[in-house]
């Protein structure tokens, strides 16, 4: 994912900072604990298309 574009992206739901998991190539909101997939390079940045992180996952860093 290219970094710059990652700078200007935040959450949909909340405006806030979006944290890169390049394991499972989503792009994590802390605050509102949703994943967005990036599909080919992109990112799906759909609230409904968002899955929700467990209470017991770990939010990555």
């Amino acid at each position: 994912m290219d970094a710059k574009l990652l700078e200007i992206l935040v959450c949909p739901v909340c405006k806030g900072p979006l944290h890169l998991d390049k394991a499972r190539q989503e792009l994590i909101c802390r605050g509102d604990r949703l994943a967005f997939a990036i599909k080919d390079g992109i990112p799906v940045m759909l609230e409904s298309e968002a899955r929700e992180l467990p209470a017991d996952e770990e939010v990555g860093s």
